[in-house]
Order: C-alpha cells, then sequence, then structure tokens
C-alpha cells in the first residue's frame, strides 16, 4: 500500500529483457532509509518487489502481464521514474490509498503549462470513467492527484503546484504521453458494489439500484 506522495525520482540504469520479463536497475534518487530485497516500491504507479540493493541502485523484474498493463516495457536508459516506498502503519497518509496496481493507460491530451496555473488534461479509457469524481482523488504515473474537473470526452483535468512539478516526473509529461492510471480503491469498491446490487435488483423486480437498497448497504440514510 502506498500514498501517491512521490519520495524520490530515479533514472533507469539498465533494462534488461528477460524470458520472464524485464529485469529494471534504477537509481535511488534520494530515496533514503532502509530498503531490503523482498520490499516492495512503487515505480510510477506499479508496485514491485525488490530483488538487487545496493547504496545506489535498486532491481525489480517487471514479468510480462505488468508490462503489457503499464508503460514500464517502454523504459530506456536515463528515463526517469517515481518512486515510492510502501507504506507504514506509523507514517502518515498524506495522499490517498494507491495500490499500485495500474488500472490502465491514459494519454495528456492538453498542457497549460502556466507556472501559477499548471493544468494537465489526461484522457482515461472508457472502462475507467465511472471511477472518475469531481474533486476525487486518482493515480497519475504513481502520483496522488485531485480530480479539478472532468470533460465531456472522457478526459479529466487536473492542478499540478510547482512543489508537485519539482519532485515528480509529471513535469515532463507533454501532449501524447501515455501515463498509469489507478483510480481511487474507494470509489470502485462503491461502484462495483451498486454494479452488482442494481444486477441482483433487476432480476428480482426489474427496478434496479433503489434508496431503499442503497441504505440495506449503508450508502444512504
Amino acid at each position: 500500500m502506498f500514498t501517491g506522495l512521490v519520495q524520490a525520482v530515479g533514472r533507469v540504469l539498465a533494462a534488461e529483457k528477460r524470458e520472464a520479463g524485464l529485469r529494471l536497475t534504477i537509481g535511488r534518487g534520494g530515496l533514503t532509509g532502509p530498503i531490503a530485497t523482498g520490499d516492495s516500491v512503487c515505480i510510477s504507479g506499479v508496485c514491485l518487489t525488490v530483488v538487487e540493493v545496493s547504496d545506489d541502485t535498486l532491481a525489480f523484474d517487471a514479468v510480462a502481464e505488468t508490462l503489457d498493463r503499464s508503460t514500464l516495457g517502454g523504459l530506456g536508459l536515463g528515463d526517469r521514474v517515481n518512486l515510492e516506498t510502501a507504506l507504514t502503519a506509523s507514517q502518515p497518509l498524506g495522499g490517498h490509498f494507491v495500490q499500485g496496481h495500474v488500472d490502465g493507460f491514459g494519454e495528456v491530451t492538453a498542457v497549460a503549462d502556466d507556472p501559477l496555473a499548471w493544468r494537465t488534461t489526461v484522457r482515461a479509457p472508457e472502462a475507467l470513467l465511472d471511477y472518475l469524481v469531481p474533486k476525487g482523488s486518482v493515480t497519475v504515473d504513481g502520483v496522488s492527484l485531485t480530480i479539478a474537473s472532468l470533460g465531456d470526452d472522457g478526459t479529466f483535468d487536473v492542478a499540478l503546484i510547482p512543489e508537485t512539478l519539482e519532485r515528480t516526473t509529471l513535469d515532463a509529461a507533454l501532449v501524447g504521453t501515455r501515463v498509469n492510471l489507478e483510480m481511487d480503491v474507494l470509489t470502485k469498491t462503491v461502484v462495483q458494489t451498486v454494479r452488482r446490487m442494481g444486477v441482483d435488483s433487476k432480476l428480482n423486480n426489474e427496478q434496479g439500484v433503489t434508496m431503499d437498497t442503497l441504505r440495506e448497504a449503508g450508502f444512504a440514510r
């Protein structure tokens, strides 16, 4: 589990193709604290397990499923990635609950790069649109962000403050850039629960979700 608050930006030092996928060696980029093999680290939104560790580098194995469902397969030497170690019980939850499980790709469609009002527009896959809520949370390349507004064309806007631009890779997310998206797990849980309730209700009385079924599930009073 992560918070989406990026702790450091590292660079890809090696990307070695292997039978099972890809071995990535990444510079820590200022990521401090004890990290051991077997620990989880979020790499631009993807939870990976540390397989080798040194004072300056971390190595990870990304399997085919991970490469197919995230942007990690397109990483090359020198590319920057956002890094965050796993959340512990003693840490404040400053962002939101992030699992490191990418739900799909987004594509940057517009950037208003005013330093005082930087706004990035991202197009999300149709299958993820129900999980986008104005003022709700979304993870973009491992960064916890608040959805500023929703477009009618499957896009959403996020406002990026200078601190975020300085501490993450989102300053380089230009038009056409693909990004990893993870929807808020709480929103996904509610939407999926309501969908299942709707299917059950339609089978029973053809009324779909009603206020009574929402009250029974604890979503309304």
